[in-house]
């Protein structure tokens, strides 16, 4: 009977540094999910008022589109958010404002503008679409 109890305490000490050693160990950080890359971006400052703002609504959208996961395009109603024009130093509408994938502004443009012409752009600044 004795014996059983040495064994017994034996399995516990056992037990109890086993359980301590895993304590001790840093447990894995769980990792991060990816942040996506950013994309380079279009910012057209326009209204629904306005003709070459209805223009421009096509050649945003045919860009969204065809370069989507690729260009970020964003569309904003000046009507709507009257402080976007001041975000963006907008003076006339529409304002388009193109962005490198850094978040830094390449170049602006006020009227309408052909999407051959935005693409052309965009690679001017070295930005592969």
């Amino acid at each position: 009977m004795r014996r059983l109890w040495i064994v017994f305490a034996a399995l516990l000490v056992v037990a109890a540094i086993a359980s301590a050693s895993a304590a001790a160990k840093p447990k894995p950080k769980p990792k991060a999910p990816l942040k996506p890359a950013a994309l380079p971006k279009i910012v057209d400052l326009g209204s629904t008022n306005c003709i070459p703002c209805k223009m421009m609504v096509p050649v945003l959208e045919e860009l969204k589109k065809e370069y989507k996961g690729k260009l970020t395009v964003v569309m904003i109603d000046v009507q709507k958010d009257p402080d976007a024009m001041g975000k963006y130093k907008a003076r006339m509408i529409p304002t388009q404002v193109l962005f490198d994938s850094k978040g830094k502004e390449i170049a602006r443009h006020t009227g309408f503008w052909a999407k051959d012409d935005i693409i052309a752009e965009f690679k001017k600044h070295g930005v592969k679409l």
